[in-house]
C-alpha cells in the first residue's frame, strides 16, 4: 500500500517561521484547543448522564461534540509541538494517518450536520410523527452510517495518497498532513488523486450541504404558512440558527479549499482558511449549543451541582 520512494518523513513547515509570532500562536492555539476539548467534553458528560438529554436532538449533538474533540485532536498537538521546535517532522506513515483521521472525521462531521437538519426538519414540521421516525434505532443507523461513509471516504484519500511517489522535496507548506499539499510534492501523474478529491468530496460536502439547506428551506416555509403562535415561531428558530450557524462556519472554508477549481488555488490562502474548519469550528460547538441552548445549560449546572 505505501509507497516504494526514499522519502520516510514530511516536515510540516507550520504557519509562520518567526519565532516570537510562534510563541504567541503556541498560546492562542492551546488555549483554543484547551477550551475545545473541555468543551465539547462537558456536552459529552451531559448528555450521557442527564436523562432529560435523551433525545435524537441531544443524540446527535454527543456525537457532534466527539468528533469535535476526535477532530483538533489531529492537528492542534501536532501544531503545538512544531510551535515549539525547530525540526518539525512527521513519519510518512504518521502523515498519512493524519490526512486519513482528518478526512475521516471532517466528512463524517459535514454528513452528521445534515442528519440534524433533517432531525430538526421532523421536529418542527412533523412533532405527530416525530417519535415514531426519529426512533433509537433510527437515530442509531444514521449515526453509524455517517460515521462508516466518513471512514471509506478517507481510506480512499489515504490508500491513494500512500501510493504515489515522492522524489523530491519533503516539505509540506502547510500545518498538518492534506492531500492537496503532498499532491503537490509528487512525482507522476496525479490526476485520478485530484480527480477523487474533487468528485468524491464535492459529492459528500455538496450532498451534505444541499439536504441540510432543503430541511432548512421548509422548516421556515412551514413556520411562516403553518405557525400562528409568535412565541414557537421564535423558539423554532432560535434553536436552528445555532445549528445553521455551524452549518455555515464549516461549509464555507470546506467548499474554498475542495471545491474551487485548482487553477485559482494558493497554498497561503488554504493555510489561512484550513484554521477555520480545524482550529475555530470545533470550539465554536459547545460555545453555540451552551450559550444559546437552555436545556444544556440546565443539565450543566445540574451536573455542577451533584459534583462533590
Amino acid at each position: 500500500m505505501l509507497n516504494q520512494t526514499s522519502i520516510t518523513e514530511f516536515l510540516l513547515l507550520g504557519m509562520t517561521d518567526i519565532q516570537e509570532l510562534r510563541s504567541f500562536l503556541f498560546v492562542i492555539i492551546l488555549i483554543i484547543y484547551f477550551v475545545g476539548v473541555t468543551g465539547n467534553g462537558a456536552i459529552l458528560i451531559v448528555v450521557i448522564s442527564d436523562p432529560r438529554l435523551h433525545s435524537p436532538m441531544y443524540f446527535f449533538l454527543g456525537n457532534l461534540s466527539c468528533l469535535d474533540i476526535c477532530y483538533s485532536t489531529v492537528t492542534l498537538p501536532k501544531m503545538l509541538e512544531n510551535f515549539l521546535s525547530t525540526h518539525k517532522a512527521i513519519s510518512f506513515l504518521g502523515c498519512i494517518s493524519q490526512l486519513h483521521f482528518f478526512h475521516f472525521l471532517g466528512s463524517t462531521e459535514v454528513m452528521l450536520l445534515a442528519v440534524m437538519a433533517f432531525d430538526r426538519f421532523v421536529a418542527i414540521c412533523k412533532p405527530l410523527r416525530y417519535t415514531v421516525i426519529m426512533n433509537h434505532q433510527v437515530c442509531t443507523q444514521m449515526a453509524v452510517t455517517v460515521w462508516i461513509i466518513g471512514f471509506f471516504h478517507a481510506l480512499l484519500h489515504s490508500v491513494m495518497t500512500s501510493r504515489l511517489n515522492f522524489c523530491g522535496s519533503n516539505h509540506i507548506h502547510h500545518f498538518f498532513c492534506d492531500v492537496k499539499p503532498l499532491l503537490e510534492l509528487a512525482c507522476g501523474n496525479t490526476d485520478l488523486n485530484e480527480w477523487l478529491l474533487h468528485t468524491v468530496t464535492e459529492a459528500i460536502a455538496m450532498g451534505s450541504f444541499f439536504l441540510t439547506l432543503l430541511s432548512y428551506f421548509y422548516i421556515i416555509i412551514y413556520l411562516f404558512f403553518k405557525t400562528h403562535s409568535c412565541s414557537m415561531l421564535r423558539k423554532a428558530l432560535s434553536t436552528c440558527a445555532s445549528h445553521f450557524m455551524l452549518v455555515v462556519l464549516l461549509f464555507g472554508p470546506v467548499f474554498f479549499i475542495y471545491i474551487r477549481p485548482a487553477s485559482n488555488s494558493s497554498m497561503d490562502q488554504d493555510r489561512t482558511v484550513a484554521i477555520m474548519y480545524s482550529v475555530v469550528t470545533p470550539v465554536l460547538n459547545p460555545l453555540i449549543y451552551t450559550l444559546r441552548n437552555k436545556e444544556v445549560k440546565g443539565a450543566l449546572r445540574r451536573v455542577i451541582r451533584r459534583s462533590p
